[in-house]
């Protein structure tokens, strides 16, 4: 933090012999967020001392270390005050001295994640990131690909209204139904996340794709649920290559090879898109929702999407700024 002494210093890893997979994590993702920016675009809505004095508030740059550590370990927020006092590592990251200062309670880290979602700050820490891979040409212009995943929301009606979310919606994908909701993603064609829409679960892919781009992609890759006339229309008009995958429908017999290697060549190009998928449920533990409604939940992820984006590039973001 500003003023002390940096994480990788905090914790003495220069003269420890073996550096832990979460210390050098926790010290990648130290190096490559951009703090500044970040309290800058929060600092307007955070609350100040009032005049009267009273306690002040906890610094900006700590609280945000603290939501950091909630995305990157899937903390709840009692679980997130209890991890501060058990875990000596993560009180480093977040710069909490014990013998100096107070360890946030639930209750500060609940407002604060409050004051995120209500003015849209979530959006703001996503944006702040782009312009970061942007200004250090990290992101491919060539064209985009889309794609979504589901969510699993809890179906269980044993809470205070007896329902389950009214938000989120059931689907089947197979012969598997889910409930929940869909992130819908658009990344470059390495895989990075550049714009991010929320649905329930029942919607369409397809129905959410012209939300996702801004007209200026010279190609759109996408699997075959994105297969509808309407699509390849849109993609026509837009004057952009159209590189969704085709279904087999039924009674096709000629052209089975060729729509063959079209869709190889797709799907090898495509594949890369899942990596945000894979860092996201995998990396980071993100299987469930933890909120109720699609705001609460589409701001986490968005939070987390940025995460992931910069987890992807933090070998070379560490690179650039060494």
């Amino acid at each position: 933090m500003a003023g002390q002494m940096t994480f990788a210093e905090t914790m003495g890893l220069s003269r420890r012999h073996k550096e832990t997979k979460r210390e050098r994590f926790l010290r990648e993702m130290d190096q490559v967020v951009p703090w500044q920016a970040l309290i800058e675009c929060i600092a307007p809505y955070y609350p100040k001392a009032g005049p009267r004095g009273g306690r002040k508030p906890m610094p900006i740059e700590q609280m945000l270390r603290i939501h950091f550590l909630q995305q990157w370990y899937a903390y709840s927020d009692p679980g997130m005050e209890e991890a501060l006092y058990e875990i000596p590592l993560l009180r480093a990251f977040a710069g909490i001295d014990l013998g100096r200062d107070l360890i946030p309670d639930e209750s500060t880290i609940l407002r604060f994640r409050r004051l995120l979602e209500q003015h849209g700050l979530a959006q703001q820490i996503f944006a702040q990131v782009q312009e970061l891979l942007e200004a250090s040409h990290l992101i491919l212009q060539e064209g985009k690909m889309v794609d979504a995943t589901l969510i699993h929301a809890p179906s269980s009606t044993k809470n205070r209204d007896r329902k389950r979310d009214p938000e989120m919606h059931q689907t089947k994908k197979g012969n598997q139904w889910y409930f929940g909701m869909k992130a819908h993603v658009a990344t470059d064609t390495q895989g990075l996340v550049q714009a991010v829409e929320f649905t329930a679960a029942h919607v369409p892919d397809h129905r959410v794709l012209e939300e996702l781009l801004t007209g200026d992609e010279k190609t759109v890759l996408a699997d075959r649920g994105y297969d509808y006339p309407q699509v390849h229309e849109f993609l026509r008009k837009q004057g952009i290559q159209d590189a969704v995958a085709r279904r087999r429908y039924p009674g096709q017999r000629t052209g089975l090879q060729a729509l063959k290697r079209f869709n190889r060549r797709v799907a090898s190009i495509r594949a890369r898109g899942e990596h945000a998928f894979r860092v996201l449920k995998c990396q980071f533990g993100y299987h469930k929702t933890r909120y109720r409604g699609l705001t609460k939940n589409g701001a986490q992820l968005t939070t987390l999407f940025a995460l992931v984006n910069l987890y992807l590039v933090r070998k070379e973001l560490c690179w650039l700024r060494a």
